[in-house]
C-alpha cells in the first residue's frame, strides 16, 4: 500500500513538472500538441512571452523561438551586372521572427534552415537590384538605393517563411581575382606610361633650362673677357703714359734702367753665357765708373 501510495506520488509530482515549463527572456514559445500549434480563443497562434507558463503533460511540445534580431553574414557572393561584369559581393541581413506559426511550419524551427532559405531570397533581390545597374552606378552612389531595392524585394517574399527583414546591407563589393589582376595590369602600364611621358617632359625642360644656362655663362664669360681685356688695355695704355712721362724726364735714367733690365734678364741663370766684344754699347754703363752712358 505505501509502495504504491509512493508510486502514485511520484507519478503526480512527474506530471506536475512536466505541465511547466519557463519561457526565457529574448525567446518565445509555442505548443504543439497532437502535431498542430496550440491557438487561441481567437483562434490565432498562442505565443508565450517570458515567464513561466503550463502545459498539458506527455500531449504537449513546447518549441523555443529566439525572438530577438539575427544577423544573417555569410560569404561573399558573385552577383552580375547589366555590363554583364562579375562583381563579389559581401553584404549581412538583420532579420527576426514576425510570425512564429508560419515561421515553425515553413521551416521547423530551425535557424540554419531558415537562414538558408532567407539567403537565397535575399540572394534573388540582390542580383535583380545588382542586374539592372552598372559597376560605376554601383560605385558611384546608388549603393543605397540597391540595397532598399534588395530589402523590399527579398522582404515580400520573406512573409511566407514568418520572417520580418529589419535590414540588409552591403559590407563590401569587390572584383573577380582575375579581373582586379587584369584591371591593376593595366593601371600599372598606364601609370608607367604617364611617368616615361612625364620624365621625357622633364629631361626635356632640364635640357632647354641647361641650354639657356650654358648661353647665358657663355655671354658673361665673354662679356667678362672682353672686360678684363678692355681694362687690361686701358691699364696697359695708363702704365705706358706713365712710364713715357717719367722717362721723359730724365732719358739718361730711363736709358740705365733699360741696361739693368737687360743685364738681369740675360743673367738670369747660371748657365747664361754671352759673347760679346768689350766695348759693344751692352757694356756702356758696366764700364762707366760714373754710371753715365759713355
Amino acid at each position: 500500500m505505501k509502495n504504491l501510495l509512493a508510486i502514485v506520488i511520484i507519478v503526480l509530482l512527474a506530471i506536475g513538472y512536466g505541465s511547466i515549463f519557463v519561457v526565457k527572456e529574448g525567446t518565445r514559445s509555442i505548443v504543439v500538441r497532437f502535431g498542430k500549434v496550440v491557438q487561441d480563443d481567437e483562434g490565432k497562434t498562442q505565443v508565450y512571452a517570458p515567464g513561466l507558463h503550463l502545459k498539458l503533460a506527455v500531449f504537449d511540445t513546447v518549441k523555443i523561438l529566439d525572438a530577438r534580431i539575427q544577423t544573417l553574414d555569410e560569404q561573399a557572393d558573385r552577383f552580375v551586372t547589366i555590363e554583364k561584369e562579375d562583381l563579389i559581393v559581401d553584404s549581412y541581413v538583420k532579420w527576426r521572427i514576425e510570425d512564429f506559426e508560419r515561421y515553425y511550419l515553413s521551416t521547423g524551427g530551425d535557424r540554419f534552415q531558415a537562414e538558408s532559405l532567407l539567403k537565397q531570397k535575399v540572394n534573388n533581390g540582390l542580383r535583380s537590384e545588382f542586374g539592372s545597374r552598372t559597376i560605376q552606378q554601383i560605385v558611384s552612389g546608388e549603393r543605397s538605393e540597391l540595397m532598399d531595392g534588395a530589402m523590399e524585394q527579398a522582404s515580400g517574399s520573406s512573409d511566407e517563411l514568418g520572417i520580418k527583414i529589419v535590414d540588409v546591407r552591403v559590407k563590401q563589393i569587390n572584383l573577380p581575382t582575375e579581373i582586379s589582376e587584369s584591371i591593376f595590369n593595366r593601371m600599372r602600364s598606364e601609370r608607367a606610361a604617364a611617368a616615361r611621358e612625364y620624365r621625357s617632359e622633364g629631361k626635356e625642360q632640364g635640357e632647354i633650362i641647361r641650354a639657356n644656362i650654358d648661353a647665358k655663362v657663355t655671354i658673361m664669360l665673354a662679356d667678362a673677357e672682353r672686360n678684363a681685356r678692355q681694362l687690361r688695355g686701358e691699364g696697359a695704355a695708363l702704365s705706358a703714359k706713365i712710364y713715357a712721362d717719367t722717362f721723359s724726364k730724365d732719358p739718361e735714367f730711363y736709358s740705365f734702367l733699360r741696361s739693368m733690365d737687360a743685364y738681369r734678364n740675360s743673367f738670369n741663370s747660371k748657365q747664361d753665357v754671352i759673347v760679346l766684344e768689350p766695348d759693344s754699347e751692352f757694356f756702356n754703363y758696366l764700364n762707366s765708373q760714373s754710371g753715365k752712358k759713355k
